[in-house]
């Protein structure tokens, strides 16, 4: 498995020297979906001359784009996700994370079911979008604090089933797993799904290793699942220089224990 870490593709010489894979970059921050060629260029060219790969990229929608309730825009969505996914490509990222808890938070009095509905046609519409860029949608659970919708890999994996398309993917997120209470089990059950993983100790959302966290009953998880895609450290630094390198080095020795 890949490591890697969500920073800026301008710390990837500060992601090399930590021993990281890899580093996961942010959408709108990046890709600027919003914005015209103009404002990409310079990113495109980070991309290229990055110390490390850039793999992936989460946030993928703004909060004020909703993608479920009764103020759906598609037209609006479909071309935002259709300028990032051209542009994730030209970056060479494969992996588009869907968090974005306030895109897809519930409002008030709006039925769950229908929201399901909502998420499950709009991961159907995007796949065959994804497929034509060559990347992969990853279906992130968040924690019930962040977001009132898709809260467990159980929920996120039925609608990625729903979807039905190979570039709709599903993501485990430890610290989120950790956070509500959901088993490693979950993972063995789910690990068909996995195109992406992130990590950070429960407590703070620390770097792996700065906390008492035992990560190998996940991590073990993944390996029994035969998962063999990257691992994105995303996690709040005190000190990202003096913390990086501990954080990879911890994180390997943690898979090394439980790898064959």
């Amino acid at each position: 498995m890949r490591i890697g870490i969500c920073t800026s593709v301008s710390s990837s010489d500060a992601a090399r020297d930590a021993g990281a894979d890899f580093v996961e970059e942010h959408v709108q921050g990046f890709l600027v979906p919003r914005d015209g060629d103009d404002a990409f260029a310079p990113k495109r060219r980070a991309a290229a001359e990055s110390a490390v790969p850039v793999r992936a990229a989460n946030c993928f929608l703004p909060g004020d784009m909703k993608c479920v309730g009764p103020d759906v825009r598609t037209d609006e969505l479909f071309e935002y996700a259709r300028v990032a996914f051209a542009r994730a490509r030209e970056a060479g990222i494969g992996v588009i994370v869907f968090g974005s808890g306030g895109s897809r938070r519930i409002p008030d009095g709006f039925p769950r079911e229908r929201a399901a509905d909502q998420f499950a046609s709009l991961l159907a519409g995007l796949g065959p979008v994804a497929a034509r860029h060559e990347v992969t949608i990853a279906v992130e659970p968040l924690n019930s604090d962040e977001c009132n919708f898709i809260n467990s890999l159980a929920e996120g994996a039925e609608l990625v089933r729903r979807a039905d398309h190979p570039n709709v993917r599903l993501l485990a997120d430890i610290y989120h797993m950790l956070k509500d209470g959901e088993p490693p089990g979950e993972i063995a059950r789910h690990g068909g799904l996995l195109a992406h993983c992130h990590v950070a100790e429960k407590e703070g959302r620390r770097a792996p290793g700065t906390g008492p966290e035992d990560l190998r009953p996940f991590l073990g998880a993944l390996v029994g699942a035969g998962y063999a895609g990257g691992i994105s450290i995303e996690c709040g630094w005190k000190d990202f220089a003096a913390e990086a390198a501990g954080a990879v080095e911890y994180l390997r020795k943690q898979l090394a224990d439980v790898t064959p």
